[in-house]
């Protein structure tokens, strides 16, 4: 399902980053961990394959301020935000900013390792979908330009799409 896409796992806890991410790379999942969500943001463009899992209370550069740059670079990028002081208003507020979830502290590795894959299958067949979008759009542009409907000229359509 995660075929070549990868989690973005944000934790300022040493402790908490290593036991995520090692939860998440034991279920299959291709990981990178950051210490600080400055760090993470190189990462984060439009098209990015996979996903964004961040503490909400980091040093420098909140998880929140994290998700909406996250969210203005790429609004179908999923972000998980975890928090060990989280509250309802504070998730109806992350997800009212664009958060796919949000999990509170302390979560099972089941838990973080669930909501992730979900996100990751998300992201997917978003990504997927713009593909095929792309190809139909780059297919229509191809009919316009080589006009015919004869085997030959079909064969030629579809050499040039591959």
């Amino acid at each position: 399902m995660s075929k070549n896409l990868k989690v973005l796992f944000v934790e300022d806890d040493a402790a908490v980053r290593l036991g995520g991410t090692q939860a998440l790379r034991l279920s299959g999942l291709e990981v990178q961990s950051f210490e600080r969500a400055e760090h993470a943001l190189r990462y984060i463009e439009f098209g990015f394959p996979g996903i964004l899992v961040s503490d909400l209370r980091l040093p420098g550069m909140s998880g929140l301020a994290l998700l909406e740059h996250t969210v203005g670079t790429d609004a179908s990028l999923p972000v998980i935000l975890v928090t060990g002081h989280g509250d309802i208003p504070m998730a109806v507020d992350a997800m009212r900013r664009g958060a796919y979830d949000f999990v509170e502290k302390p979560y099972s590795s089941e838990q973080l390792v669930d909501v992730s894959q979900r996100a990751l299958e998300k992201r997917r067949l978003t990504l997927e979908l713009a593909s095929v979008r792309q190809a139909l759009a780059h297919r229509d542009n191809i009919e316009a330009r080589i006009l015919g409907r004869s085997p030959a000229i079909e064969r030629l359509r579809r050499m040039i799409l591959e």
